[in-house]
């Protein structure tokens, strides 16, 4: 199914209606669709590398729209809608572990990683983040942050090298973006250390 779910969301870059479906693609993924939006941004960046700031926009825009349907998947209808997407995932039980030791500062390092190189995938984050109620417009910003970085990222990548970059970015990118995810991380637990404020785990 996954295969099949990957190449038919691959398939819509070719459509005249693409960036409407990168639109719809980013929002979904942020809340319970299985296919990152990358997979059809690439192609997309790499066919009008004119276009690729532009599409860079629209996938951040709606890719934090979709966040907040996440999130209040959380916070509004865990029960009902958000615990049967996880289970159907397989995710629940690494949710519930997340959720019983998630404090602010957890589910920050967790929307930085996810936002920039989507471990743990985003839906999964965007929904603990309503379940443990963090403030929504920190969510927001956080979201915008983490998730612009990575498409401007691609965006500039991308327009600059072309189809050179391509298979760097298939195979690399994620583990640099996790480095430079875990790099702002300890300089912000570090300030928190000599502070002496925050917490990380709540268990």
């Amino acid at each position: 199914m996954f295969e099949r779910l990957y190449l038919w969301t691959l398939s819509l870059a070719a459509r005249r209606s693409a960036q409407l479906w990168l639109a719809v693609v980013a929002f979904v993924e942020s809340s319970f669709f299985l296919i990152p939006a990358d997979v059809l941004f690439v192609p997309m960046a790499l066919a009008k590398p004119e276009r690729a700031y532009r599409l860079a926009l629209i996938a951040t825009i709606f890719s934090t729209l979709g966040g907040i349907a996440g999130y209040a998947l959380g916070y509004y209808a865990f029960d009902a809608l958000a615990r049967p997407v996880l289970a159907f995932y397989g995710k629940l039980d690494a949710f519930e572990q997340l959720r019983a030791c998630a404090g602010p500062d957890t589910t920050l390092l967790l929307l930085t990683t996810s936002g920039l190189a989507h471990l743990p995938p985003i839906k999964v984050v965007t929904i603990l983040a309503g379940a443990v109620h963090i403030g929504l417009g920190f969510f927001v910003l956080s979201c915008i942050l983490a998730r612009g970085a990575r498409f401007f990222a691609l965006a500039f990548l991308l327009r600059r090298y072309g189809e050179t970059i391509r298979h760097f970015i298939e195979k690399r990118l994620k583990l640099i973006a996790l480095g430079g995810a875990a790099l702002l991380i300890l300089l912000y637990f570090g300030l928190k250390l000599l502070t002496g404020s925050g917490q990380f785990l709540s268990c």
